[in-house]
């Protein structure tokens, strides 16, 4: 079972797990409700991926994923698009790591089910090891 806790006071707004207390708001240190959407894209996104390629029995580089998106203007102000931007540093076989991440997006439930509300975008930049 999935179970979260919100605590809202006038002081301060948190959510925790049996594993992490994060401040929700507008302070240094919070994070936003969207922050937290695509964080978690973020990181179902990556270990999707990883035991994609890890099946593959392909080499697991360095990643780093930034996710941007924009709400729509209308209420309900629901997500419009959002692209995820893969920094991939290693040697790896492109064309074998770009089937991957289209994988990835297909057997992500997160990114499932955000699908469904907006237009959804990948873009992978590879960077040779040192």
């Amino acid at each position: 079972m999935l179970k979260i806790k919100t605590n809202y006071t006038p002081e301060k707004n948190t959510l925790e797990t049996d594993r992490a207390v994060v401040g929700i708001g507008p302070n240094p240190g919070e994070l936003f409700p969207y922050d937290f959407i695509l964080g978690a894209l973020s990181s179902c996104f990556y270990y999707t991926l990883i035991e994609i390629l890890e099946k593959r029995k392909e080499k697991i580089p360095s990643i780093e994923i930034i996710v941007t998106g924009e709400n729509r203007k209308e209420v309900p102000t629901t997500l419009e698009w959002v692209n995820l931007e893969l920094i991939v540093t290693g040697e790896v076989n492109e064309q074998q790591f770009l089937r991957s991440v289209d994988l990835a997006g297909k057997y992500c439930s997160i990114h499932e089910t955000i699908s469904k509300v907006a237009k959804m975008s990948h873009e992978v930049k590879f960077i040779p090891s040192a």
